[in-house]
């Protein structure tokens, strides 16, 4: 038995990840009469890529030429390599997965890896889980080899290279007994350690680890390293791992979605209570729903401000639902519900019954949440200020409902009363070009010519200088001088010269940047 508190890795490797998809498309392919394989062009020969399980057992086999197969074989299933589809199938397994663990990682084409490491008593223990992966899995069509040991290189090595199973206290002696391929070093070194009478691991790892490194490269000792746990390798999940989850599993699929709605009201009591022990509010939170088909399905809520209320998140989530270009279907039914705070946020405790600008507050964040969920993040934008003086890169739009709530301040500049403002309330992006005529060379324009009208300048005031960004700008770049400027109707506007005669810069040019009330 492994020892309490140690961590626990499952491998899973899928040799026939491509047939077995081109069967789940079409079960006529499943057929005994004749063995289906995978080619692809490889050096301008058609070789095979992947053989399904009866092919392999009758000496076909991965690199072989689909000259030879035909050769052997007269009746053969081809089919044309797709790593895309064969990659979307190894994504949806990687989804699937997330029933055990929420850490789950890609291993190269073929393979997954999921840390399990304190997920097994939801299963009673590790043989009833990898049972239940393997009996789960032949249910939809896909053959699988799998192990489970104290880290991730050495449980991908017994599921690829040996029998695998549930490896415990024996595993170092387990590890001596596997083939030098289980390394997956070059094929060079592999073959000047079989010349060198060297066939299993154990009987590399005894010799010195210098002379090992000069002679075939520290890529074979980082390797044994990993493989006997000496070296930390943690493995990459695909996805955010929550700040806090809870779920529910189903002795029986749940189909009414009335139940499911009741379902997520408690879980989403118990993760606000998960919540208010650590003192946060959820920003983005994540239900997840598997069904026993295999398929999963996951909706997200994101908020403006940390969601700290059950009634809050259910009055956003059913928005969302009732806004699904493919609405939420239980099909056969759920038999797992999960309910994750991906991203959350430190929350204070503040006074709403004396203070009406609070309650202001609250109801255009509220606004904001629901208008995020009906049209898109991506279409709910506010504005934040950027640090530079070149007045169209000095605001940028961001989603609203992802600005931290602690970064609202007032970046808008001091205004005094009775003065004119300083910026124009709307710019154009980009400045537009304008004819101008001016009394001297460096000097206010006396009138200019926009869309076709002509404005003639009663009062002007400037120049205000704004120099180029010279770490960001090219080398072209010129000085401006800006102007606020008003025509006999009354009309103000914002205009600039880009260029200066004093300096004697080429063909200086007057834009139109912004208008005033």
């Amino acid at each position: 038995m492994f020892l309490q508190g140690q961590n626990r890795f499952l491998a899973l490797w899928f040799p026939h990840l491509p047939t077995d998809r081109l069967k789940r498309e079409n079960p006529q392919r499943d057929n005994p009469a004749q063995h289906l394989i995978v080619v692809d062009k490889i050096a301008n020969v058609l070789r095979l890529v992947a053989v399904d399980q009866r092919a392999g057992k009758a000496g076909l086999y991965k690199s072989m030429t689909l000259a030879d197969a035909r050769a052997q074989f007269e009746k053969l299933d081809i089919a044309f390599a797709s790593p895309r589809q064969d990659s979307i199938l190894l994504e949806r397994l990687a989804d699937w997965c997330d029933r055990y663990t929420p850490l789950v990682a890609l291993d190269g084409s073929e393979g997954l890896v999921l840390d399990i490491t304190g997920c097994v008593h939801l299963f009673a223990d590790e043989a009833t889980l990898l049972n239940d992966i393997h009996f789960r899995l032949k249910k939809h069509g896909m053959f699988v080899r799998s192990a489970i040991a104290n880290n991730a290189a050495s449980a991908r090595a017994f599921a690829r290279y040996s029998s695998g199973g549930i490896v415990g206290d024996d595993e170092e002696k387990r590890l001596h007994k596997l083939y030098l391929a289980c390394l997956e070093i070059d094929q060079v070194h592999l073959a000047g350690l079989k010349r060198a009478g060297l066939l299993h691991v154990g009987e590399v790892e005894v010799l010195p680890r210098a002379a090992l490194s000069a002679r075939f490269g520290k890529d074979l000792v980082n390797r044994l390293d990993n493989l006997f746990g000496r070296q930390n390798q943690p493995i990459s999940p695909r996805r955010i791992v929550p700040v806090c989850m809870v779920e529910r599993r189903m002795a029986e699929p749940l189909i009414s979605m009335d139940s499911v709605e009741l379902l997520l009201q408690s879980l989403g009591d118990e993760l606000f209570r998960q919540l208010q022990t650590r003192v946060e509010g959820a920003r983005e939170v994540e239900a997840s729903f598997f069904r026993v088909d295999g398929n999963v399905r996951r909706i997200n809520i994101e908020a403006g401000k940390p969601l700290t209320e059950i009634k809050t998140l259910m009055r956003l989530l059913k928005e969302r639902l009732s806004t699904l270009a493919d609405p939420l279907d239980a099909g056969f039914g759920f038999d797992i519900i999960r309910m994750s705070a991906v991203r959350t946020e430190r929350t204070r405790t503040q006074q709403k019954s004396l203070d009406n600008t609070q309650q202001e507050t609250e109801t255009f964040d509220a606004l904001i949440d629901r208008l995020s969920i009906r049209l898109g993040n991506s279409r709910v934008l506010r504005p934040i200020p950027v640090d530079t003086h070149i007045p169209e890169r000095a605001v940028m739009l961001e989603s609203a409902s992802r600005e931290k709530s602690d970064s609202l301040v007032d970046w808008s500049p001091e205004h005094q009363p009775g003065n004119p403002p300083e910026r124009p309330i709307r710019l154009f992006n980009p400045p537009e070009l304008i004819e101008t005529t001016a009394g001297i060379p460096d000097g206010a324009p006396a009138r200019f010519m926009w869309r076709r009208v002509q404005h003639t300048i009663v009062l002007a005031e400037g120049p205000e200088r704004i120099a180029p960004e010279w770490w960001r700008e090219h080398a072209g770049a010129l000085t401006r001088d800006y102007y606020r400027v008003e025509d006999r109707q009354g009309k103000r506007f914002w205009v600039f010269r880009e260029g200066l005669y004093e300096r004697n810069d080429p063909n200086p040019k007057w834009f139109l940047h912004g208008l005033f009330a």
